[in-house]
């Protein structure tokens, strides 16, 4: 029974970090001037990018989200898309120039459609999966 619940977290964080990749891909080509993915290896770097924000999102932005509780109360949840903004800069800082992101309010809203499609995504792919 183990297995099989390691197996599906496995799969689970998978086909998370392609989900990731899509969008970001899909971002990139929407907003050309604010996301950048190295056109080189277009789908390397853009899987790359998911990988870290990944691992981002599972280990820094806890962290981040619970220091930030009286910001986000404060703004009635306003700043929880700037905690998104920040892993997306470490991401663009980690990869140097083979991902970028440029300026604050753009980005902004780039982390609120980045977030938005990815529940969307993973509540089609979590109903797939119990399916089966």
């Amino acid at each position: 029974m183990k297995k099989k619940t390691k197996t599906i977290k496995v799969l689970d964080a998978i086909i998370s970090i392609i989900i990731y990749s899509i969008i970001l891909i899909t971002v990139s080509l929407i907003f050309d001037d604010t996301v950048y993915i190295d056109n080189a290896y277009y789908g390397v770097y853009s899987l790359l990018a998911s990988f870290i924000i990944y691992i981002l999102n599972r280990t820094v932005k806890p962290i981040l989200v619970w220091i930030t509780i009286p910001i986000t109360a404060i703004t009635f949840g306003l700043f929880y898309p700037m905690i998104n903004v920040f892993i997306l800069k470490i991401t663009d800082w980690i990869l140097f120039s083979h991902f970028e992101i440029k300026g604050i309010i753009i980005p902004f809203f780039v982390a609120i459609i980045i977030s938005i499609t990815h529940i969307i995504m993973e509540h089609f792919v979590n109903k797939i999966l119990e399916a089966k």
